[in-house]
C-alpha cells in the first residue's frame, strides 16, 4: 500500500493509456506519481484494454505504416468527420505531436505488428499494437511499475479539494474504504461519461438504456462532474459521443471492438419501420464508421438492420454473432421482425436505382444509385444474389464529447477563463476540445498519447517546484 500521508508531485486520476502515458512521463521528469485507477486490477486500462490502433502522422514510410501521411490530409480527414467543430489550434498541435507517439509507446514496451490491409483501408494511417489494447495497456504497466509508480486499483476518485483553481487533494474510495491522496499537481484521465446511463437520460431520455456501452463499465464521469461543479470550465457537446453501429445481440458493456459491424458500406440500413435514414457509402469505413451509432440512437427503438446479400459479405469482416440469412428478402424480413412487404419494396427500389460502375471495397468508387432518397454514393450493387443477409445493430457508445476545456499545455481552464493552478487533463475527459462531432479511426488514442504526454510533463514541472 503507497504512503498516502505524504504528499505526492502528481496524481494521476485514471488507468487507460492518457493515464498511462502522463504518470510515466511525470515520472521520468523526476515526480512523485500515483494513480488512482478506478477498477480492479483485471479490468485496468479503461477503454485502452479495447483498442487496436493510433492514427500517426508519417513523412515517409515506416517499420509498421506504408506511404506517407502527412498535416494537411490528416487535418482535412480530422475537418471532414467534424464538420468544422474543432479547436483548430490544439487539433494541429495533435496531429504534429502524433509522430512521435508510436516511438513513444515503444519505449515504454509496446510492440506494434506490421502494416495491415483489408476493409478498414488504414495501412497508411494507423499502427496497429500486436496483441492489442490489453498487450498496450500491460505494456504501460510495466513500465509504470518499473519506474516506481505507485498505483491505486478498485480507487474511485470522488471528490477533488479545490479552491480558486487550485486542487490540493483527492478523496476517494480504496477497496470501499475513504481514504485522501495529497498532491502538488492533478491530472485528470478518468474518460468521458459514457457508463453513466443517468447522465445520459438527461439528454436522452429513455433512449439511452438501449444505447450499449462498447468499453469500460468504470467510465461513469463522477472527475468530470466535480471538477466542473468546482469550477473547470466545459467544452463540446453533451449529446455528442463517439458511437458505432454495433451488433443488437452484444453485452450492454465491455464488448469492445468485437462487436462492432462493418458492413453497412456494402448494405443498405433500415430502421425497425423498414425506411432507410442516411447515405450508407457516405466515405470511406475508418472516415464515417463513428456517425452510424448516432444515427441508430435517433431511429426508433435505437435499432436498425444492414441488408445485403452472399456476394456483398465476402467484404467485411464476419460478425461474432451469425447474421440472420434467408433465400428470400421476405423470409429474411421475418426472421428480423420487419415487414416483409416493405422491405421487398425498399429492396426493389435500391436495385432499380443502381447503376453499374466499377466496384473497389478500399477506396470510394463510381457503383452509385440515381433518383434514390437518400441516396448510396458508393459501393452500391443490387442486391440480388441469395442467401440474403441482415444484421441487427445497436448504438454502441464508446465515449462522450463533453469535457474540460484546456489550452495547449493540458491545462484546464475554469469558468472565468483564467488557468487553473494545477490541474491538467488527457485523454477522453478533454477529446471534446478537438471534436465536437464525429470520428477519425485510431485518433482517440492520439489524443490520449499526445496529451497525457504534455500534461505528464507539465505536472511534473509544477509538482516538483
Amino acid at each position: 500500500m503507497p504512503d498516502l500521508a505524504r504528499t505526492w508531485d502528481v496524481l494521476v486520476a485514471g488507468g487507460g493509456n492518457a493515464a498511462l502515458c502522463a504518470a510515466i512521463e511525470a515520472r521520468r521528469a523526476g515526480a512523485s506519481v500515483i494513480m488512482a485507477e478506478h477498477a480492479p486490477k483485471p479490468m485496468r486500462g479503461g477503454n485502452s484494454r479495447h483498442t487496436r490502433n493510433i492514427r500517426a502522422l508519417h513523412p515517409a514510410p515506416t517499420e509498421v505504416l506504408t506511404d506517407s501521411y502527412l498535416e494537411e490530409e490528416y487535418w482535412d480527414d480530422l475537418l471532414r468527420v467534424t464538420g468544422g467543430r474543432t479547436d483548430e489550434g490544439l487539433a494541429r498541435l495533435c496531429i504534429r505531436a502524433s509522430q512521435h507517439a508510436p516511438d513513444f509507446l515503444k519505449s515504454c514496451g509496446v510492440v506494434f505488428q506490421p502494416s495491415l490491409s483489408g476493409t478498414l483501408s488504414l495501412s497508411r494511417t494507423n499502427a496497429f499494437f500486436l496483441g492489442g489494447g490489453k498487450a498496450l495497456v500491460n505494456a504501460l504497466y510495466r513500465t509504470a511499475e518499473r519506474l516506481g509508480i505507485a498505483v491505486l486499483y478498485d480507487t474511485e476518485v470522488q471528490h477533488i479539494e479545490m479552491r480558486d483553481g487550485f486542487a490540493t487533494e483527492a478523496i476517494v474510495s480504496h477497496n470501499g474504504f475513504p481514504e485522501r491522496i495529497r498532491f502538488r499537481a492533478l491530472v485528470a484521465a478518468s474518460g468521458g461519461f459514457q457508463a453513466n446511463r443517468d447522465w445520459l437520460r438527461k439528454y436522452w431520455g429513455d433512449a439511452a438504456d438501449n444505447f450499449q456501452i462498447r468499453g469500460t463499465p468504470y467510465a461513469q464521469g463522477r472527475v468530470l462532474r466535480d471538477l466542473l461543479d468546482g469550477g473547470a470550465q466545459e467544452v463540446g457537446d453533451p449529446t455528442q459521443f463517439h458511437a458505432v453501429a454495433n451488433d443488437a445481440r452484444a453485452p450492454m458493456e465491455d464488448g469492445g471492438l468485437a462487436m462492432r459491424l462493418d458492413c453497412v458500406p456494402f448494405a443498405i440500413v433500415v430502421n425497425r419501420d423498414v425506411e432507410r435514414f442516411y447515405d450508407e457509402g457516405e466515405d470511406v469505413w475508418p472516415k464515417r464508421y463513428a456517425i452510424w451509432g448516432r444515427l441508430i440512437a435517433q431511429q426508433p427503438g435505437q435499432v436498425a438492420f444492414a441488408i445485403t446479400d452472399s456476394l456483398a459479405e465476402r467484404d467485411y469482416l464476419p460478425s461474432v454473432f451469425p447474421p440472420y440469412r434467408a433465400n428470400t428478402v421476405a423470409d429474411l424480413a421475418g426472421m428480423a421482425g420487419l415487414d416483409p412487404q416493405k422491405l421487398e419494396r425498399v429492396v426493389a427500389e435500391y436495385n432499380a436505382s443502381v447503376r453499374p460502375g466499377t466496384f473497389k471495397p478500399m477506396v470510394p468508387d463510381d457503383c452509385r444509385t440515381e433518383g434514390l432518397t437518400p441516396p448510396k454514393s458508393h459501393w452500391a450493387r443490387p442486391i440480388a444474389t441469395p442467401p440474403f443477409v441482415c444484421h441487427p445493430l445497436r448504438p454502441g457508445i464508446t465515449f462522450t464529447f463533453l469535457g474540460l476545456k484546456v489550452n495547449e499545455r493540458a491545462r484546464v481552464l475554469m469558468q472565468d477563463g483564467t488557468l487553473s493552478a494545477n490541474v491538467f487533463a488527457s485523454g477522453e475527459i478533454m477529446s471534446g476540445n478537438i471534436l465536437g462531432q464525429g470520428y477519425l479511426a485510431g485518433f482517440g488514442m492520439a489524443i490520449g498519447t499526445v496529451f497525457g504526454r504534455i500534461a505528464g510533463q507539465e505536472a511534473a514541472r509544477l509538482g516538483r517546484n
